[in-house]
């Protein structure tokens, strides 16, 4: 708003009385046409004409109104940053709290939960994880699947800028710390599907994260068994210059030492973060994000024993090794983002970002192990140790890859925000440059049924009559790749708002176009939602969304199982649509809500690929057509009274059928397949090509349940306690290196963990000691006792495939990490 008569100005941060910035507050001056609304991040600055009373209002639905009065100079700036309690007075706004923001797909994630939930991982990730539809079987790594998707098919911003995982790890152990540092974030969104056009090109979720603005100095300093982390905020006395800097440091090499495998783990990852601003003028802000990630896996393995089979064959592997692993991921990242305000509801954003990921990955291990088949035999004195040895071999593994990535972005970004509509606009430039040398193989021998080897010459008179000694190897990989390529992009969008009878209602529209120039490829992408809010006694709201999700290949799409690069490839595509209703009820006077979404995915041009741990093997050619289909359902609320607990449950289904992909069975005289090391009668007589069809995808999980529960002790609420549940039926899995995928019809046995914490509040805000009390100088004081893997489950994450004397192939399953305690301090200032 802009008067004739002298002004000045009111500004600050509206958040609710938890600490969190709230977006859409409307903001008006009584008696004074219009009015305006806070950003994502809770920000506004209003117009108020000078010398004289005046009074703003600050409304929310289901908050508590505030009415603020001022008298101001010309050209004064005051600010008013208040937190918005609940209306617990009207119950029926009570219900209705962030009701602004339900009519999207985006779900609002408390980034302070990432501190206090147990678990290996203390990250914004680890709560995704228990969401509905979000799938991870891996308490070592960040990475999770959504809805059928891999690792590859999410996308993660913060400050509007996207951000990449690594290209080589392949376990979760090398993965190092997630981007996303949880002690400078304000703000967290997250879709699991049918996301608006402002999104970018991927075709399973998106995570939007903004980090803090803070308006006074503050800290805080974490320590456990883990790792630690430490950081500080703070903003100068007008408030024009901000900052916010973390660093954390992590090494689990005690949570590794609980794997089958012995050995000296070094794991060392380190990050370094700060986001700076600076406001040249009330209407110019300029941004400095900052990333340095410095990750090194070093592992000298000894030994290794593992125990499998069934009661009928009880097996037991035991591996000897020499050698080591040394990885080494060094991640660089940088932007500058303005923005600029010409007006109050006119926002435009210019970014540009550079991302440099330099890797290195090298190994050569040595290991020589022996199969035996243990005494299962309960009457037997020797039951449970070894009856026989099934055989005997050696391997070894060689690897010398590097890879260097830069990824350069500029973009510009607007908004504009009118009473009864929002429109989103945006265009982007980003040029990548790929090199990348890869250089590994395996060779494996034992005792000629693995490797074929001819008939030893020793004795021969003549050394040139010697027949030749070929070393087969199991797998080799070598190729050299330089690439570079541009991408160009553009998105509008526009939201409306409009309520008819007491009936609430929103339409979103848009479109995404994009080119790539190493392709030659065009695509556009429209999308839409649309939810309604009934006036119906019972507070319902519902939402239909979807549009269709293309995802370009990036370069691990592009490059096949022999280091290839397929210049042919073309964007998979998904066409979505997601089927949502969200319920907002009491129950024992206190707050939930239960949302269910029901959604089919229908996808074109897709890249098969194997999943091994965390890495992602693409066979780097469209050959393939797909669909997931499945319901989410969660309840969250206050089962216990002042703190937040959910369940989630998911079904899903998803397969995918290959054009090229069939195979050919023979059978014998008796009409009997025959299968080899089995079947007697093992002449063939008939030849079928068997065409499999649709057939489960590698992130195939039918069915998941995840919890995380908050409680404390009535009378002594400082003694608190959360736990956090998760079981997930199995993924397929099938032999290796086999790049045929109807052989992945085995099953890996349901992931089940359970993760505890107990934790005591030494020190409080509001609690003041006596004068010369050190602790006077700290908010918050808590420490807390975690139990990671509760129920001692040992889950598999991958197998190791070996062979005995008789040609037959065992899955020796990988285990995950089993039990153990942690230590955690935090300290908040």
């Amino acid at each position: 708003m802009v008067f004739s008569q002298q002004t000045a100005s009111v500004y600050g941060i509206i958040k609710n009385d938890k600490g969190i910035p709230i977006e859409n507050v409307n903001i008006a001056i009584e008696g004074v046409a219009g009015g305006m609304k806070t950003t994502s991040d809770g920000k506004y600055v209003i117009n108020v004409e000078a010398n004289k009373n005046v009074v703003i209002a600050y409304s929310y639905v289901g908050l508590k109104t505030i009415k603020k009065v001022v008298f101001l100079e010309p050209n004064e700036k005051l600010e008013f940053s208040p937190n918005m309690e609940i209306d617990v007075v009207d119950m029926k706004a009570f219900e209705l709290t962030e009701e602004g923001n339900r009519s999207s797909t985006l779900t609002k994630i408390n980034p302070n939960l990432a501190t206090q939930m147990a678990g290996p991982n203390n990250s914004i990730e680890a709560i995704l994880k228990t969401f509905p539809g979000v799938n991870s079987n891996n308490e070592l790594s960040s990475q999770y699947s959504v809805r059928g998707g891999n690792f590859d098919e999410n996308l993660v911003y913060v400050n509007d800028i996207e951000v990449y995982r690594p290209f080589l790890i392949r376990s979760g152990q090398q993965e190092g710390l997630s981007f996303i540092n949880s002690k400078m974030v304000s703000d967290v969104h997250f879709s699991a599907g049918g996301f608006e056009a402002k999104y970018g090109d991927k075709m399973a979720s998106v995570l939007d994260v903004k980090y803090k603005e803070p308006e006074e100095f503050a800290g805080s300093v974490s320590a456990s068994l883990l790792g630690a982390d430490v950081h500080i905020e703070g903003a100068s006395k007008n408030h024009r210059f901000t900052y916010i800097t973390g660093a954390r440091f992590k090494s689990n090499q005690y949570v590794l030492r609980s794997l089958d495998t012995d050995g000296d783990f070094k794991p060392v990852f380190f990050d370094f973060q700060t986001y700076l601003t600076y406001d040249i003028s009330e209407k110019w802000e300029i941004g400095v994000l900052g990333n340095v990630a410095l990750n090194r896996y070093k592992f000298i393995p000894q030994t290794r024993q593992t125990e499998f089979g069934t009661i009928n064959e009880a097996l037991q592997l035991t591996v000897f090794f020499d050698g080591q692993e040394v990885d080494q991921f060094q991640t660089y990242f940088g932007a500058i983002s303005n923005t600029y305000k010409p007006r109050e509801n006119i926002e435009l954003k210019f970014i540009t970002s550079t991302f440099s990921s330099l890797e290195d990955e090298k190994f050569d291990i040595e290991g020589a192990y022996r199969i035996n088949e243990l005494e299962r035999d309960l009457g037997s004195d020797n039951f449970g140790n070894v009856k026989f040895n099934r055989g005997v071999g050696t391997f070894f593994d060689h690897s010398r890859n590097t890879l260097d990535a830069t990824v350069f972005n500029a973009e510009h970004k607007g908004k504009v925000v009118k009473e009864k509509h929002t429109t989103f606009w945006g265009v982007k430039y980003q040029r990548e440059l790929i090199k990348d040398k890869l250089s590994e193989w395996s060779f494996v021998d034992s005792a000629d049924f693995f490797t074929p080897r001819p008939a030893d010459s020793i004795g021969f008179t003549n050394p040139n009559a010697q027949p030749e000694q070929l070393l087969e190897l199991k797998e080799v990989l070598k190729t050299r790749i330089s690439l570079a390529s541009n991408r160009y992009n553009a998105y509008l969008q526009r939201s409306w708002q409009w309520t008819r009878d007491t009936v609430a209602y929103t339409f979103t529209l848009g479109g995404r176009a994009a080119y790539w120039d190493f392709n030659d490829e065009f695509i556009f992408s429209p999308r839409a939602s649309f939810s309604i809010k009934p006036n119906w006694e019972k507070n319902f709201l519902f939402r239909l969304a979807g549009g269709v999700y293309y995802q370009p290949p990036f370069y691990r799409e592009m490059r096949d199982f022999d280091g290839v690069i397929n210049e042919n490839i073309k964007s998979q595509v998904s066409y979505q649509v997601v089927l949502s209703s969200d319920y907002n009820f009491k129950a024992w006077d206190r707050p939930f809500k239960f949302t269910s979404e029901i959604y089919y995915k229908h996808m074109k041009n897709v890249i098969p690929y194997q999943v091994d741990n965390v890495r992602v093997r693409y066979f780097a050619t469209n050959n393939a057509d797909a669909y997931a289909a499945g319901l989410d359902l969660k309840v969250n609320g206050e089962f216990v009274k002042g703190v937040e607990s959910w369940f989630s449950m998911s079904f899903m289904k998803t397969e995918e059928n290959l054009k090229d992909d069939f195979f050919f069975r023979n059978f014998n005289s008796d009409g009997k397949e025959i299968i080899k090391g089995f079947t007697e009668n093992d002449v063939a007589v008939e030849t079928r090509k068997i065409e499999p069809g649709y057939i489960p995808r590698p992130t195939d999980q039918r069915f998941a349940f995840s919890l995380f529960f908050q409680d404390y002790i009535p009378k002594l609420p400082d003694f608190k306690m959360n736990i956090s549940l998760h079981y997930a039926t199995g993924l397929p899995f099938g032999p290796p290196q086999s790049r045929e995928r109807h052989l992945a019809t085995f099953r890996i046995p349901p992931y089940r963990r359970v993760d505890i914490g107990f934790s005591y509040v030494i020190k409080k805000e509001e609690q003041k000691f006596k004068d010369k009390n050190p602790l006077n100088t700290f908010k918050n004081i808590w420490l807390s006792v975690e139990v990671f893997n509760l129920l001692q489950v040992n889950n598999v994450i991958s197998y190791l495939w070996i062979e005995d004397v008789t040609g037959r192939n065992f899955a020796v399953p990988n285990f995950l990490t089993s039990r153990q305690l942690n230590l955690k301090l935090h300290v908040d200032f």
